[in-house]
């Protein structure tokens, strides 16, 4: 079910029916499925249906809002008059004719999940648990989960934009638990992809147990990490985490709107090393955080953020556009119909340079490999972070040699940016959900193989261990 453009037409002129300056309308209809398994069983499995519209309407520097899960006519013209409510009478407001733009998607769809039959995907989490189970007799819990989602939207609003995207996700996600009665330890693997059932071609589910469920030995085996400054190599993929939270966010056009960035008033200033070009792009076929147009109706855009160490852009919504007077980015992002759009990141990362990782790791006399991060802290408004070393292992003379466990990242965004002094060539994309203001959205975060000639690392090795 979509609306037709008489409906839309109605909506947005009832919107408009106590003035303001602009209406917008936002039509979404998503489909989940997830599946869950933990201790071998399947314990939950869930199809939700979502439908209703949003109605924004802005006048000047106010804004309303409105939504409904109500989409028949006379439901939407009152939607769209308490969104109108309190705007104040403006002249010569005028809603340009619609016609629907359509835009070819490079997000080809294989395999629809909706397609696949459900014992299918229980069989994916059935063959994780079994492969995961087996690598080691420690392995003593599997959590494993499979989510696809079809979302449908049509966005159109009062100067004429009409558009519609559909984004079709799926991901599985790994848990796995190792103990030996002293410790305990996991591993993850979180393949997703802006793509239907064929992405288990390329992430196999007997590959994604195993190498989860040998993280998590590995980690259970390693010793105890040291505490000191020292170089650090960021492995490529979800390394890319530390810069999407310690500098991605701050270069969100509200919080540099706000004054509450770092980066505000900076473009053209050096803010990195000249190797550090980092790049917001929804256009990346079949990726995670990818779309056809944003929430807003905007197409999907490549932004550079930073190019060779200097500050060029920030990412951009229609309503912190305007305030710039520019246009926008193509970043406006909601969760859902319930939620307002705001600026937010698609797929961010720092572009490839011309070391390979075995030059870059070859490069340390002593110092820690992260080969993957998970949670982290940041404060957003100096970007002071704090990340959890999930998976690290020593470098010394130049090779990777022992693994080590309960390591953190201490550090300043911004410092670090300017301390990345090796960039490799191995570029890797990973997914992820990010939380903003109450919102979630699909991002997915990336870099290549990275130094950072000095980072603060702490350990929970003692004095003469």
């Amino acid at each position: 079910m979509v609306l037709n453009t008489e409906t839309i037409n109605k909506v947005l002129k009832a919107a408009l029916n106590k003035g303001g300056e602009f209406a917008e309308l936002f039509f979404e209809k998503k489909i989940i499925n997830q599946f869950s398994m933990e201790s071998s069983k399947l314990e939950r499995v869930k199809t939700g249906y979502d439908l209703g519209v949003g109605i924004r309407v802005i006048n000047g520097d106010q804004v309303s809002y409105a939504y409904t899960d109500d989409v028949a006519l006379n439901a939407l013209l009152e939607t769209a008059k308490v969104a109108g409510a309190a705007s104040k009478y403006h002249e010569n407001v005028t809603i340009n004719n619609l016609k629907l733009n359509k835009y070819d998607s490079p997000h080809q769809i294989k395999i629809r999940p909706e397609e696949v039959d459900k014992l299918k995907k229980k069989a994916i989490l059935e063959t994780v648990d079994k492969a995961a189970r087996g690598v080691d007799e420690r392995i003593q819990q599997i959590m494993a989960s499979y989510v696809d989602y079809a979302q449908q939207v049509q966005i159109a609003n009062s100067q004429g934009l009409f558009v519609e995207d559909e984004r079709v996700r799926t991901r599985l996600m790994v848990n796995a638990v190792a103990s030996d009665g002293k410790g305990i330890q996991t591993g993850r693997e979180t393949p997703g992809k802006h793509a239907g059932f064929e992405l288990f071609d390329e992430y196999p589910p007997e590959e994604m147990g195993k190498s989860a469920a040998n993280k998590a030995i590995t980690m259970l085996e390693a010793r105890p990490a040291p505490s000191a400054r020292m170089p650090v190599v960021v492995n490529h993929g979800f390394g890319g985490v530390l810069f999407h939270e310690a500098c991605g966010h701050g270069l969100e056009a509200d919080a540099i709107q706000k004054g509450s960035s770092v980066y505000a008033g900076r473009v053209g200033e050096k803010v990195a090393n000249e190797k550090v070009t980092a790049i917001d792009d929804a256009t990346i076929t079949n990726e995670w955080g990818s779309f056809v147009v944003d929430d807003e109706g905007n197409p999907a855009e490549e932004t550079v953020l930073i190019k060779d160490g200097k500050l060029t852009d920030y990412m951009y919504d229609f309503k912190a556009a305007k305030k710039a007077d520019r246009k926008s980015t193509g970043n406006g992002r909601r969760q859902s119909y319930r939620h307002q759009p705001i600026p937010r990141m698609t797929n961010t990362f720092i572009a490839p340079g011309d070391s390979t990782p075995e030059e870059i790791i070859g490069s340390v006399d002593k110092g820690l490999y992260a080969k993957s991060l998970s949670g982290g802290q940041v404060e957003p408004a100096t970007g002071d972070y704090t990340f959890t070393v999930a998976e690290g292992y020593l470098i010394e003379n130049g090779k990777i040699t022992e693994p080590v466990r309960g390591a953190t990242l201490v550090g300043n965004g911004p410092d670090s940016l300017h301390r990345i002094t090796m960039v490799g060539n191995d570029l890797k994309q990973a997914p992820g959900m990010c939380g903003k203001e109450g919102q979630s959205v699909p991002t997915a975060v990336g870099q290549p193989t990275l130094l950072i000639e000095e980072v603060t690392v702490g350990g929970t090795e003692m004095e003469g261990e």
